[in-house]
Order: structure tokens, then C-alpha cells, then sequence
């Protein structure tokens, strides 16, 4: 069956679907095209940013900082490197406050993604109630052959097209979000290792100043 006799067939309900899946589509290739700047850059700037650091080279840590701020690691370094002589206590709270900070957008359109998983199903039950109310409606038990069953098969194609279509679209875009949802655990966690090693630096180096 070809898409276009595919949406036909599918009913009213192929409208808000359609309106759903080109939705997820774009927001799943922005969220992939954000992920692969951060995982292709990430490690080799934090490296290259402590390494400096502990030579206290701190000029060339921030300034290597500076040139990747589209990197939420390198904004949650930088908040607190910039700090003028802060004791380990306020450069851990600077740490963990630009975290926290950045966490919206480490899960932007998360909630979008669970709205269409949510709603998509209900969106292919409900073309599947509508179709099957439309059988019924055509349904003559005295026209058995007759005319009006061709209504009776398009009501039943509408009800499994429509729901078919429904579990497709919530499928392919819970696919997508929990790769992201993976993504961003894994973020955390790298956010929170590196930043301990840049607070473990910075205590140090406080400890031998004072």
C-alpha cells in the first residue's frame, strides 16, 4: 500500500500522527546533532583543560575554556575558575550550582519525546474506536455481499492502519529518547567525575597557598 493511500486509510486520526512523527523527527535530529558536538570534543577538552590546570597553568586552562563554551562542561569549569580566590567550599558550590544549571539542557524536549510516546498509542485506539464505529454503522446483516459492506472493510482498514500507525510513531520515538535518556545519565556522571578532579586540583593547590 502506498503512504498516500496508507494515510487515507488510516482515517482522521493520521493527522495529529503525522503532525507527531515530523515533530519527533526534528527534535531527534537536533538532540543528535547536539550529542555528537559534545561527545566528539568533550573528553579531549577536559584532558587538555586539567592538564593545564595542574601545571597551574590556569590562564591557559580558562582560555582553552573559553574557546569551547558551547560545552556544558567547559561553562560548569569555567563558573568556577572565574571566582576571585574562593575556599574549596565555594568552588565546590560554583561546581555543582552551574551542574544544576545546565541539567535543562542536557534534557531539553525530554518531556516532548514522552508526550508523542504517551499520546501516540492513544491517538492509534482512538482511529481504532472511530473505525470500528464506522463497521457498525455500515454493518447490515440483511446486505451480507451487498453494497454497504465495502463501508464495513473500510472501517476495520481504518482501525488497524490507525493503530498500527499510532505504535510506530511511539516506538520510533521512545527508541530515540531513551538513546538520549542513556546519553544523559552518562553525561552526569562524566560531569560529576571531572569536576571532582578539578575540585581535588583546586584543594590542593588552596591547601599549599594557605
Amino acid at each position: 500500500m502506498e503512504i498516500r493511500n496508507l494515510f487515507v486509510a488510516g482515517g482522521v486520526v493520521m493527522w495529529p500522527l503525522l503532525a507527531f512523527s515530523i515533530l519527533a523527527a526534528a527534535l531527534i535530529i537536533e538532540r543528535i546533532f547536539f550529542w555528537v558536538r559534545i561527545t566528539k570534543r568533550q573528553n579531549q577538552v577536559v584532558r587538555e583543560v586539567l592538564n593545564l590546570y595542574r601545571r597551574d597553568n590556569t590562564v591557559g586552562a580558562m582560555d582553552k575554556l573559553q574557546k569551547n563554551t558551547d560545552l556544558p562542561i567547559a561553562r560548569i569549569f569555567l563558573a568556577a575558575l572565574e571566582l576571585e580566590q574562593p575556599n574549596p567550599e565555594e568552588f565546590r558550590l560554583a561546581l555543582e550550582s552551574e551542574a544544576q544549571a545546565e541539567i535543562p539542557l542536557l534534557k531539553r524536549f525530554q518531556n516532548i519525546f514522552d508526550t508523542i510516546i504517551s499520546l501516540a498509542p492513544l491517538l492509534g485506539l482512538l482511529g481504532t474506536v472511530l473505525g470500528l464505529i464506522y463497521s457498525f454503522k455500515s454493518l447490515n446483516i440483511g446486505d451480507v455481499g451487498g453494497t454497504r459492506t465495502a463501508g464495513v472493510t473500510s472501517g476495520i482498514s481504518e482501525a488497524l492502519v490507525s493503530t498500527a500507525s499510532g505504535l510506530v510513531v511511539a516506538i520510533f520515538t521512545l527508541l530515540f529518547a531513551n538513546t538520549f535518556r542513556g546519553l544523559y545519565q552518562r553525561q552526569i556522571a562524566l560531569i560529576q567525575e571531572y569536576g571532582g578532579q578539578l575540585e581535588l586540583l583546586y584543594r590542593r593547590r588552596y591547601e599549599k597557598k594557605y
